[in-house]
């Protein structure tokens, strides 16, 4: 034999290690060929697999589990189909040069080998599924890494589910807003599913605010982004996104720099957005909001998303009061102070979140710093 070193030594000991563990070496062994095994990698391999006879039939058990083509085929190149028998499929001492194909035969005809088996947490389906929910309270933002490399970032008060299996990356948007920076995986589509409508991506960085089951916005920043009815197939879709021109596309394109909003289910154009629109709409992420000759009701209502507190505006006149500039999110404080000295704006809080806001004196119409 070769003066390759195996994984583990060959001695007295060999025959000690239980067939849980060689079970887990399998299956990291698997995982490995899966994206490829280096020179140094194969030669410690094929020393792994003349352990014993048991090495070898566990290896391709899993491989037969792992249902990846590619694995098959490098099993097949490493040991070479021989000529042998139909009745030998079922001969556990499967010799150094047997067939990944003869054994798939010998698993399918063997209908109890899955019951055989306990995979561990290093199994193909269990590295690729994923099924959580990520949730943000009122005034909190957080940032969360997905197993496929994804991040998503959740506004206040936001909720997301995660299902991903091995064909799909699925998630639904229950409600709130988030950005996703989804990690390129043309094999397994990115989905975002928000009330009505769904949102597919390969590889790409968008900004979804849910309002109702009806009403949303949807900002990409980076990419591509498929809108379609959230009932509709995506799988073929999916993959057709970058092959395809946008008019033959089942659904709405949007590109990076626009923007569409969805509002009773109604999709108005596409509009191109720029980046000082991006900034403001985004703006969120960097914890700040930005108001540009926004009036105050519609500004207030905004604030209200990052703090139980509620606002109560007197009258018509002061809710039409157009603002503008910079406002970091959940500083109550701060906005109330610059609404009383710029505005001339009584404060009365009526409770601990109850503000009323009313007038001191006669408005101007105009748009004021704040």
């Amino acid at each position: 034999m070769s003066n390759i070193r195996p994984l583990f030594p060959a001695n007295d000991a060999a025959h000690e290690v239980t067939k849980e563990t060689i079970q887990e070496e399998a299956s990291l062994w698997i995982s490995k060929m899966d994206r490829g095994l280096s020179a140094d990698e194969e030669n410690r391999f094929i020393a792994w697999t003349e352990l014993s006879y048991q090495h070898r039939d566990i290896l391709f058990e899993f491989a037969a589990l792992w249902d990846d083509l590619s694995v098959l085929n490098e099993l097949s190149a490493l040991f070479p189909l021989e000529k042998q028998k139909k009745q030998k499929y079922f001969n556990s001492k499967f010799s150094k040069y047997a067939s990944a194909a003869g054994f798939v035969l010998a698993v399918l005809f063997s209908g109890n080998l899955y019951l055989e088996h306990k995979l561990s947490t290093q199994t193909a389906q269990q590295q690729f599924t994923e099924i959580k929910k990520l949730n943000t309270v009122v005034g909190q933002q957080s940032s969360f890494s997905l197993s496929d490399g994804s991040i998503i970032q959740l506004n206040t008060n936001s909720l997301v589910k995660v299902n991903f299996s091995k064909g799909k990356r699925l998630l639904t948007l229950v409600r709130g807003e988030a950005r996703f920076d989804v990690a390129k995986d043309q094999n397994r589509p990115f989905t975002v599913t928000v009330g009505t409508k769904s949102f597919t991506a390969l590889g790409t960085i968008f900004n979804v605010q849910k309002n109702s089951e009806q009403d949303m916005e949807l900002v990409v920043t980076e990419g591509r982004v498929l809108i379609t009815k959230a009932n509709q197939l995506l799988d073929s879709i999916a993959k057709q996104i970058y092959q395809l021109p946008a008019e033959k596309l089942p659904g709405v394109l949007v590109t990076s720099g626009e923007k569409a909003i969805i509002e009773k289910n109604i999709e108005e154009p596409v509009q191109k957005v720029s980046l000082d629109q991006v900034q403001k709409d985004l703006a969120w992420q960097q914890g700040m909001l930005i108001f540009e000759g926004d009036s105050l009701a519609s500004a207030l209502a905004e604030v209200s998303r990052y703090t139980s507190t509620n606002f109560e505006i007197a009258d018509s006149e002061l809710a039409n009061i157009k603002i503008a500039g910079y406002f970091k999110a959940g500083d109550i404080e701060g906005l109330l102070q610059s609404l009383s000295s710029n505005f001339h704006i009584n404060i009365e809080k009526i409770n601990k979140n109850s503000i009323r806001l009313s007038s001191t004196k006669k408005q101007h119409t105009q748009s004021t710093d704040i």
